[in-house]
């Protein structure tokens, strides 16, 4: 497994832990997480900017995805995917060195591993469709 993929699937465990406290501010919860969730430090290098500017986008984020993922309300939607797609969306709007069919595959393999058996097909259609919309060709 690659560093960057490494890094994504930690960064998506950090913002699970965050979206069930209820957190915004991942500093807080820095010291410990890191000392339970060991990477080198590029991992966490790459891992701690995608869960500070995912939360620092949240509301933008959540904006875009609420109106994408039509007939889905965030709050239904399970906390893993909820999270994978906060992240990929992340990376699609302030990432541009990251390809949009790099974010949205690596999305898609995080959901996986992590989600339930419809939690990739879900993110792909969400994910294509944001794509298409805020990176047109």
């Amino acid at each position: 497994m690659g560093k960057r993929r490494k890094a994504r699937e930690v960064a998506l465990q950090f913002l699970y832990q965050l979206d069930q406290t209820g957190a915004d501010d991942p500093t807080p919860f820095e010291d410990d997480f890191w000392g339970r969730h060991p990477v080198d430090e590029v991992a966490r290098a790459f891992a701690a900017s995608l869960v500070r500017g995912t939360k620092a986008q949240q509301p933008k984020i959540d904006a875009i995805i609420a109106e994408t993922a039509e007939h889905w309300d965030l709050e239904r939607m399970a906390v893993v995917d909820r999270n994978i797609l906060r992240m990929a969306v992340y990376e699609l709007l302030c990432e541009p060195t990251v390809p949009g069919k790099v974010a949205i595959n690596e999305a898609i393999e995080i959901a996986k591993k992590f989600g339930t058996a419809e939690s990739s097909r879900f993110i792909n259609g969400v994910l294509d469709r944001i794509h298409r919309e805020l990176r047109p060709a």
